[in-house]
């Protein structure tokens, strides 16, 4: 997403414009997987190659946009639904709606987890919303020996509301995982992942209004940036990460076979 290829910077609204015609075009998308209201596509690159560019679509009925919004943003709650996350946290606010955080996921052995710094941006559209971010790097953060550092170069969210209390979401994402991935990870991911990950999406959206209600219900500094408390950052303290400075280690011997019986079921 960087202009120019050095510049860090917060995306504008021609950034919010295009994401959104990403989202919502069937043009060079190639589907994958299109069953009980969830769609994957993945465009522009060839099948075996890691980084691909994935896009996820799924209905939501019961769950009103602006909820789905909160659940997105709500660190606290992440938890309670992804269960691939090992941690995530913010790290500073750098604009009433641009943040940078920190989040490691969990992938399934035998490959090595992996984790990202980011620069995240949000935009609400009226009764829609857009969540953006890509990787940055951060002097107080640098890859951790215990993981290999990815790069985000474009994920985000578009949510769209579909008529009273429903709404599409859209989840586009193209990482580098910084590793050759055997074919059958990149194949998992569009049949498996992609989808399971949608699921547990809605079925947080209609489980957070509860949970909400007992977890101090009206902080939500994403919609009111008064209430935040993070530490102001500045894009000067920022870099891009560029992958290409990163670790690249073989994954693409490691087989099917070594999957667990719990990440076959994640």
């Amino acid at each position: 997403m960087s202009r120019a290829g050095e510049m860090v910077y917060i995306p504008d609204d021609s950034d919010f414009s295009s994401f959104r015609e990403q989202c919502e075009s069937l043009e060079g998308w190639h589907c994958h997987y299109n069953k009980a209201g969830i769609t994957v596509w993945s465009q522009g690159q060839e099948e075996s190659c890691a980084v691909q560019k994935i896009k996820t679509r799924i209905s939501c009925k019961d769950v009103p946009a602006e909820t789905l919004y909160d659940v997105l943003h709500d660190t606290g709650y992440r938890k309670k639904w992804d269960s691939h996350v090992i941690e995530t946290y913010d790290i500073g606010r750098l604009t009433a709606n641009a943040d940078v955080g920190y989040y490691s996921w969990k992938c399934p052995s035998p490959l090595k987890n992996r984790d990202f710094v980011t620069l995240r941006s949000w935009l609400p559209l009226g009764d829609d919303y857009i969540i953006l971010n890509y990787s940055v790097k951060h002097p107080k953060f640098p890859p951790r020996k215990d993981f290999v550092r990815a790069v985000s170069l474009q994920t985000g969210y578009l949510i769209k509301a579909n008529g009273t209390g429903a709404c599409v979401l859209y989840y586009l994402t193209q990482v580098d995982p910084r590793g050759s991935l055997p074919k059958w990870v990149v194949n998992r991911v569009s049949q498996f992942v992609a989808p399971k990950a949608m699921k547990k999406i809605y079925k947080a959206g209609l489980k957070y209004p509860e949970w909400k209600r007992r977890h101090d219900p009206g902080y939500k500094p994403w919609v009111y940036p008064e209430q935040s408390t993070l530490p102001s950052l500045s894009l000067a303290e920022l870099s891009l990460q560029h992958a290409d400075s990163l670790e690249r280690i073989d994954e693409t011997r490691l087989t099917e076979d070594h999957l667990s019986t719990s990440d076959h079921e994640a």
